[in-house]
């Protein structure tokens, strides 16, 4: 019988209704299943850490209950295992809500196991560090670090399942490993059985990002159309005992799962085909054949794998500046001009009212904007009509906030020192995070399960953290 994996989100801040209807075929089905959310992304998983430094009882997923109050007791109720990385910086604080949501839901007798080992931040320094190849930024001092996490992979995660939990959360872990242990668990594959692990993998790394491989971020009207967005299905993969995969989505939702679909996401940031990186097992789909069965219903086969790299990846938040962006809108007759000649008065205000080291950006949405550079070439060279709809857009970076500050002030004074009909001002600074990507030995990583015990009923925070 073959098992299915069901996806509940593909980042932070995805449809919090979309496991119902994944759940609801999982159950239809009445085959063994697991449920997996998808929900941390690097410069997520730094704003979680960051958060936690305000609130030590946030920092994880801020979304946690809509995404599960919805799912959690029909899953508890159908053995549907659930796996989740929404514990991002505070594992232990998901469980905790976790465990308060499933007694509210009539089921105090939840299991819940919480992975550790991705927090590698005492030890740092201590560390055997590689730079990760393509790597350029410096390591960061204690000063500016705000998170070091290691990619983990599936056995700590397995493991909590041989412990017969119902919910395993997690931090930093590989995405796809999340699929990959319940299968491990399921199918008992020895962890050198390269190919099965490939293709467990591979079907974690098609599920992992949820609609994308049932037409979400795939849908080009007249090229390739897709029907029913607003509703679109997300992936459930069924997969048989000698790895092979099907890819599907609960019946009677919107999207489409084809050949093409499936395509795009098999190679979604695949680095080299032939040597898929993961803690788990090096992935080749050189190999790879994409089948469509019938609608809806894609197979692959073909995946083989190679043992595991030596060393795992790990990535390194630290603090970088400050960051804003502010907007106002010109439309109507000679708009492009009005446009135009806002952004000049801000480029002169700024030459004598800013330090020499912030660094402006200026963009004009509807005439040049994504394709062109800092610089502004495209923009002085593009042409559009002198009458319609445009919107100057300001970014700005530096290591002080007041200066981001003054500087997206200046578009804000456009109001009344700028061009005639401005208006619809947005503006908004943050702190910005930078990344760095490093390789540490696997022996050093002590990843681990534990089933964790639940605090007494009491009040909770979540502070919410902006999701990437």
């Amino acid at each position: 019988m073959s098992f299915l994996l069901g996806s509940g989100a593909g980042f932070s801040g995805d449809r919090t209704d979309a496991a119902v209807a994944v759940v609801a075929e999982l159950i239809k089905r009445q085959q063994p299943s697991a449920l997996v959310f998808e929900t941390l992304g690097e410069r997520t998983l730094a704003a979680a850490h960051r958060a936690m430094r305000d609130d030590p009882e946030s920092g994880f997923e801020p979304l946690l209950d809509e995404l599960l109050a919805p799912v959690l007791r029909d899953c508890l109720d159908h053995d549907i295992k659930i796996l989740g990385n929404f514990g991002a910086a505070n594992p232990g604080g998901a469980c905790q809500v976790i465990a308060e949501l499933s007694t509210q839901l009539g089921r105090p007798d939840v299991r819940i196991a919480q992975v550790h080992g991705d927090d590698i931040r005492q030890q740092l320094h201590s560390l055997d560090l590689q730079r990760w190849e393509a790597e350029r930024l410096d390591m960061p001092g204690d000063d500016a670090l705000i998170s070091a996490n290691v990619y983990l992979g599936a056995k700590a995660l397995s493991e909590a399942l041989a412990m017969q939990a119902d919910v395993v959360v997690t931090g930093r872990v590989a995405d796809p490993a999340l699929f990959l242990a319940p299968l491990m668990h399921h199918f008992d594959w020895r962890w050198d059985d390269w190919d099965r692990l490939a293709c467990g993998m591979m079907a974690g790394h098609l599920a992992e990002c949820g609609a994308q491989v049932s037409g979400g971020y795939f849908a080009d009207p007249g090229f390739k159309d897709v029907p029913g967005l607003a509703t679109v299905g997300y992936p459930i993969i069924e997969v048989e005992q000698d790895g092979s995969l099907i890819i599907s989505k609960p019946a009677n939702t919107g999207g489409c799962v084809t050949e093409q679909t499936v395509k795009e996401q098999l190679l979604y940031e695949v680095h080299d085909p032939a040597n898929y990186l993961t803690p788990d097992v090096t992935v080749d789909l050189s190999h790879a054949e994409v089948r469509q069965l019938s609608p809806n219903r894609v197979a692959v086969t073909g995946i083989r794998g190679k043992p595991a790299p030596e060393r795992l990846k790990t990535t390194v938040c630290y603090e970088g500046g400050w960051q804003g962006e502010a907007e106002i809108s010109y439309a109507g007759p000679n708009a492009l001009a009005r446009a135009q000649l806002a952004a000049q008065v801000l480029r002169e205000r700024l030459i004598f009212r800013a330090p020499a080291e912030l660094r402006t950006r200026l963009d004009i949405i509807g005439l040049a904007s994504v394709f062109d550079s800092d610089s502004g070439e495209l923009q002085r060279s593009a042409s559009a009509s002198a009458s319609g709809d445009y919107r100057l857009r300001l970014a700005a970076e530096h290591s002080e906030r007041r200066w981001v500050a003054r500087a997206t002030q200046e578009l804000l004074a456009l109001y009344c020192a700028g061009p005639a009909g401005g208006g619809g001002v947005r503006r908004q600074f943050q702190r910005r995070v930078f990344t760095a990507s490093y390789l540490v030995k696997r022996s050093d990583v002590n990843a681990h399960a534990s089933l964790f015990e639940s605090s007494p009923l009491g009040e909770r925070r979540s502070e919410r953290y902006v999701a990437s």
